[in-house]
């Protein structure tokens, strides 16, 4: 899905929720659709800001589970006490995360196998998936030779 598109099916989300588009809520979108790499919610703030300086901190906290609940942000936990996100690039919503534990870098890889994994085993329990994750936490193999980690930024 391009930029233009996820940015009208954010436009119909808000409405559809009987929230208005404002500015703001466009600053903020125009930046996380701006990021190539995971971001923290304050991150954003500044990038948004970069953009409109009048997003406030509790317009970017409220607008982020309205991008999430639409699909369009995704939501990473990494178990660090913040959570992470990056927008869902095209349709690719099964996505297996590998976390450097050495410099807190995620990175995201296609997992389809996750869709038919996920409906197997909710089958067999008479379920169906709504969600699913596969998040692996691993060490930088440079970092365990050399102790620098090229990723460390």
């Amino acid at each position: 899905m391009s930029i233009a598109a996820s940015r009208e099916k954010f436009r119909r989300f808000l409405s559809q929720k009987g929230l208005r588009v404002t500015n703001q809520r466009l600053a903020i979108f125009d930046a996380a659709f701006g990021r190539k790499e995971h971001f923290t919610a304050e991150q954003l703030l500044d990038y948004a800001r970069a953009i409109d300086d009048s997003v406030s901190r509790a317009t970017v906290y409220r607008t982020l589970p309205i991008m999430t609940e639409s699909a369009l942000l995704r939501e990473v936990d990494i178990g660090s006490g913040e959570k992470f996100y990056l927008p869902i690039a095209g349709n690719n919503t099964q996505v297996a995360q590998v976390v450097c534990i050495d410099c807190d870098k995620i990175f995201e890889i296609s997992a389809p196998f996750m869709e038919w994994y996920g409906s197997t085993v909710s089958s067999k329990l008479g379920l169906t998936p709504v969600s699913q994750r596969l998040q692996v936490s691993a060490h930088c193999d440079e970092y365990r030779r050399t102790g620098s980690c090229p990723r460390r930024g």
